[in-house]
């Protein structure tokens, strides 16, 4: 029915099919792009890989290793947690129960989505078993395969998270915690390549698996929240 909260919640969640759908096609369009490479650098690549080691002051250099170390580890977690926190107070599926459940449960299922995001990245960068850039360019540590960058991936989806709780509950300066969230998980991706652990397309492949998983936390939100027909179970 025009107008009532079931048709805004459909429109919501049609929409964000919509995007999920084409930054998942874009992700596999760019991953079949590297592995029509057999891993190797594609497109711009190799000249922002030029740039990126030829612009490298110091007090750039220390800030960015400063702010990559917190795409990965305890505080990606420390994050979403608190996103769910944030958005328990809106949430219609938990306004009734007890005051423990009603925050602690979007808490936990918040901290499970990433969880379970950083799991399909993992596997899919196992899959694609894509190598990195050359040692020699490194400043700070890295492990394992490339592509899609963990750090970006993961900072990312938790950037995500957190935004999808700002707008829902809007507390005083959203907007400005928004933009902060976003700039975070932008710097962060960048820094991977500018420290040069990591291809631009690596960057770019991570920002895409996580939009298209934070729309799909949009999708499975709308789904679980949407009124049941008149007599449903």
């Amino acid at each position: 029915m025009p107008g009532s909260p079931a048709a805004g919640v459909s429109f919501g969640r049609d929409r964000a099919v919509w995007w999920c759908v084409c930054a998942a096609a874009a992700f596999a369009g760019l991953t079949a792009a590297v592995l029509a490479v057999d891993g190797g650098p594609i497109a711009s690549d190799a000249a922002l890989r030029r740039g990126a080691r030829e612009n490298r002051p110091a007090p750039v250099v220390t800030v960015l290793r400063a702010v990559t170390t917190t795409g990965t580890g305890i505080t990606p977690y420390a994050v979403a947690l608190s996103a769910g926190l944030i958005a328990a107070p809106a949430l219609d599926a938990v306004r009734d129960r007890h005051t423990a459940i009603r925050f602690a449960l979007p808490a936990l299922v918040f901290a499970a989505w990433l969880a379970l995001g950083q799991a399909l990245r993992f596997a899919l960068m196992t899959a694609i078993a894509r190598p990195r850039p050359p040692a020699e360019d490194w400043l700070t540590h890295a492990s394992r395969w490339s592509f899609p960058s963990g750090h970006t991936t993961t900072s990312a989806m938790t950037a995500g998270l957190l935004v999808l709780a700002l707008l829902v509950r809007r507390p005083p300066a959203y907007r400005l915690w928004t933009a902060l969230t976003v700039v975070w998980a932008v710097a962060v991706g960048v820094g991977r390549v500018w420290l040069g652990v990591h291809w631009a397309s690596d960057v770019v492949a991570g920002w895409l698996l996580a939009t298209a998983w934070t729309l799909m936390a949009v999708v499975v939100a709308a789904r679980v929240t949407a009124p049941r027909p008149d007599g449903a179970a």
